[in-house]
């Protein structure tokens, strides 16, 4: 397995769309496991393939509490197929926009369907932290950044910071 550098906001490949996974072969589940070193290396609950710069629709995700073993899910073409009414707010935080915290609505509960790192369909019922990081990460595969979901003038904020720590970081 291989630790891949995750790349920060503003890099345009976190706004692209990715493409679906044709199937899970060996290419892939090696992606996925390199993904799911490379988040808890990060210290993160999930990763998307773009945010490696893989613009593919593969996710990982793993909630577990830290006195819990790992539990990492490795999807491929995820799809909410269900989502509950109930909308919840929870802080969100992400790799690609380190160190930015955020307040995000989303769903309460979702299903997603996916292909698994055997290349079979699966289905999830997932709420809480679980339903919320499986939508995050499924965001990414669509350009989307959870800083899309706040005001324009709190993610200018941060986009702006980010910008700065860039640049400030190429000239260190």
């Amino acid at each position: 397995m291989a630790l891949l550098p995750i790349l920060v906001a503003p890099h345009p490949v976190l706004k692209q769309t990715a493409k679906p996974v044709a199937k899970v072969d060996a290419r892939i589940a090696r992606l996925m496991d390199d993904m799911v070193e490379t988040m808890y290396d990060a210290q993160g609950i999930g990763l998307a393939a773009p945010q490696i710069g893989v613009l593919e629709r593969v996710i990982v995700v793993d909630v577990h509490e830290k006195d819990e073993p790992a539990n990492p899910i490795r999807m491929a073409n995820p799809e909410i197929v269900w989502a509950s009414d109930e909308l919840v707010p929870c802080e969100e935080g992400c790799l690609s926009v380190p160190e930015h915290y955020a307040e995000v609505t989303r769903p309460k509960a979702v299903r997603v369907r996916y292909l698994d790192q055997q290349n079979e369909i699966r289905e999830l019922d997932a709420d809480g932290m679980l339903a919320t990081c499986i939508q995050h990460e499924i965001d990414h595969l669509n350009g989307v950044l959870f800083v899309d979901h706040l005001s324009m003038l709190k993610r200018n904020m941060i986009l702006r910071k980010l910008q700065k720590q860039q640049r400030q970081g190429a000239t260190a």
